[in-house]
């Protein structure tokens, strides 16, 4: 009986430069895929801070309009006209329309 003969497969420097290529390429996108995630949480948690500091300047603002109404209603105009020492006389009020 004769024996055969095994071959060992050798890998040539080519399949090396392929499979090291392969394998950087891999760590490369785990990297990047790992830092553009952690970029993108901390431009979502940015965002949620700006949206909660519009939120807050909104209620100031609202806030702000009621104080106006208030300070400009009519009972508000004729108590500053009476503590003026003024008299009120509707024939002078002019009404604009806007």
């Amino acid at each position: 009986m004769k024996k055969k003969k095994v071959r060992k497969m050798k890998i040539t420097k080519f399949e090396k430069l392929l499979y090291m290529t392969a394998f950087l390429c891999l760590i490369s996108t785990m990297v990047f895929k790992i830092f553009c995630g952690a970029s993108v949480g901390h431009l979502s948690m940015s965002v949620e801070k700006l949206k909660f500091d519009i939120s807050e300047q909104e209620k100031k603002i609202e806030s702000l309009n009621m104080q106006v109404n208030e300070l400009t209603s009519f009972t508000e105009v004729q108590d500053v006209v009476k503590n003026m020492g003024l008299s009120y006389n509707n024939q002078n009020v002019i009404i604009i329309n806007e």
